[in-house]
This record gives structure tokens, C-alpha cells and sequence, in this order.
């Protein structure tokens, strides 16, 4: 009789392998991508929320901070990473990690309309729930905290953002959305709710940090701030006025849209192309290096030792 394994039936703690995180990001992919559109525009409503709700956090810590730069900018975007943490762990829909969709699309699993649809819908979605959460906060006077120098806060981080050129708008969002779908990637190694908290913290604290443009985020943070600035009571307060880096005729839903759309191309190109396409190239491509590697040292290596030398790759 064959002895019985005393490891058979101990639960695996170990992080899953690369190889296994792009099989996962495939397997998510296509599963975002066959959501109903009900379920997914709630869950991209929820999402827009979610970020909406870190910018908040990140404007109020880094208020009074001067120049912004430094430790108090750090500990800010430690404080943004509220946002994704919740949109990993509860399973909400969020534009900037779905480009990952794009690993699904080019492993012929999902179709180019489900790519589009579900874009589409989570975009909107979390439009939707950034503006409803920018209402939210401005009609509960949070602007009004610290006599007005978080509203102060808020303008100016805004105005910063509505200044950049259509080339600098699009590089950042690459850069942004880069860091951000590394840090969903790093999710895919999870077992853990811990693990995946731990995992989206340096990449998405390092974007908010270097100043780098999230379209998510940005529709929350530029209608607050144009709100505020059809706000009379703010506008005309003495102190304020002083504080305000940026004339109010920048502030439009014209110039609103004209930061979305390089922002939104660049994040597009960050977290589909430079996370999804290299780790499929390198994972999930028929004619892989890896894969073949896998398999030829599948063929000539005992059973028992075939999982444990993919597990390596």
C-alpha cells in the first residue's frame, strides 16, 4: 500500500506564481468582460465612489501641506490608496484596472464589442459615481473645513490638473495607470484580503506621489473644484481669494473634458499595453519562451516534480 502524504490536504500560502497571476488575469478578464450590464454599471457606480472617497481623504491630508511635496505628499496618496483597496477587495469595477480586460481580448477570449462594452459601461459608471460623490461632499461642506483651506485645497490641486498640456495629460496617464494595473497585477498573487491590500498600497501611493493622472479620479476632483468655483460664498471670502493659484474662467466643462481624453487614451495605453500585453507576451503567447520551457521540462522530468517547476515560473 502507498504511503499516505502528510502534506495532502495543507492549504497552499504561498503567493501564486507569475505564470499563474496571468492565467488569473485572463480568467478575471473574461469574466468582467460576460458580466451582465446591470451588475456591472452598479459595480462601476460603486468603483467611481470608491475612488471619489481617496481623493477626498488625499485632499483634506495634504491641505495646509505648502508646496505639497514631501512627506505630507506621501502621506496623502498613502491615504488615496482607500480607493483601490476597497475596489479590489469588495470586487467593484473600475476603468483604470479593467484595461486588464485587454489581456483576455488578445488571448482571443473575449470579443473586441465585450472589450468596448464593458469600457464603456464602467467608464460611464464611474463617472456617474464620481459626480454623485462630488455632490455629496460639496453639499455636506466639507470645503468649509479649516476655514475654507480644504476647499482652498481642492482648487488648486484641481487647477493644477486643468493646466497641463494634451501631451503631458496623456504621458502622466500612461505612467498613472502603469502603476495602477501593476498594483491590481500584484493583487493576482493574493490569497489573502491582507495580501491584496498590501499589494495595491506602493504601487498606487507611488502614482499619487509623482503627480501622475488617473481619469478616475480626475472626475471627481475637477467638478468638485468647478463647483466651487461657481461658489460665491468661497470665491468672495478675503483669505481665499489670496490662496487661489488659478483664475475661475479655467474652470469649465470644457476644459473638463479636454484633461479626460488625453487622460483617458494614456491610462488606456499604460495598463493594457505596458502590463497586459508584456505579461501575455511573456506568459500567455503560444509561441512563449516560458511555455515551451514548461513543457519541454514537463516531458522529461518525473510527475512529481512537474508542478513544483511551473511554480517557479
Amino acid at each position: 500500500m502507498a504511503s499516505e502524504n502528510k502534506c495532502d490536504g495543507i492549504p497552499a500560502l504561498d503567493a501564486y506564481s507569475p505564470r499563474e497571476m496571468a492565467c488569473k488575469a485572463e480568467r478575471v478578464g473574461v469574466g468582467k468582460a460576460n458580466l451582465g450590464v446591470f451588475s456591472t454599471f452598479l459595480l462601476a457606480v460603486l468603483a467611481g465612489a470608491f475612488i471619489a472617497a481617496g481623493a477626498c481623504f488625499y485632499t483634506t491630508v495634504v491641505t495646509g501641506a505648502g508646496g505639497g511635496i514631501g512627506p505630507t505628499r506621501l502621506l496623502g496618496a498613502l491615504a488615496f490608496c482607500l480607493g483601490l483597496i476597497l475596489v479590489v477587495v469588495t470586487g467593484a469595477e473600475l476603468f483604470t484596472g479593467n484595461t486588464l480586460i485587454f489581456v483576455a481580448f488578445i488571448s482571443k477570449k473575449v470579443s473586441f464589442l465585450r472589450l468596448m462594452r464593458n469600457w464603456a459601461i464602467v467608464y460611464v459608471g464611474n463617472l456617474v459615481g464620481s459626480l454623485a460623490t462630488a455632490g455629496l461632499v460639496y453639499y455636506a461642506w466639507q470645503w468649509k473645513m479649516g476655514k475654507m483651506a480644504v476647499g482652498v485645497s481642492a482648487y488648486n490641486i484641481a487647477g493644477a490638473k486643468l493646466n497641463l498640456p494634451f501631451m503631458t495629460d496623456f504621458c502622466s496617464g500612461i505612467l498613472c495607470n502603469a502603476l495602477v494595473c501593476l498594483g491590481v497585477w500584484l493583487c493576482y498573487s493574493a490569497r489573502s484580503t491582507t495580501d491584496k491590500i498590501l499589494s495595491v498600497i506602493f504601487p498606487v501611493s507611488a502614482f499619487v506621489t509623482l503627480g501622475f493622472e488617473h481619469s478616475v479620479a480626475n472626475m471627481y476632483l475637477i467638478p468638485y473644484a468647478i463647483a466651487l468655483s461657481h461658489t460665491s460664498s468661497f470665491m468672495s471670502n478675503a483669505s481665499v481669494t489670496t490662496a487661489l493659484k488659478f483664475d475661475p474662467s479655467l474652470f469649465t466643462l470644457g476644459n473638463f473634458v479636454m484633461n479626460l481624453i488625453p487622460v483617458t487614451l494614456g491610462n488606456i495605453v499604460g495598463g493594457s499595453v505596458l502590463v497586459g500585453a508584456f505579461y501575455w507576451m511573456v506568459h500567455l503567447r503560444e509561441e512563449s519562451p516560458l511555455r515551451s520551457k514548461i513543457a519541454a521540462s514537463e516531458t522529461h522530468q518525473p510527475d512529481g516534480r512537474r508542478k513544483d517547476l511551473s511554480s517557479r515560473l
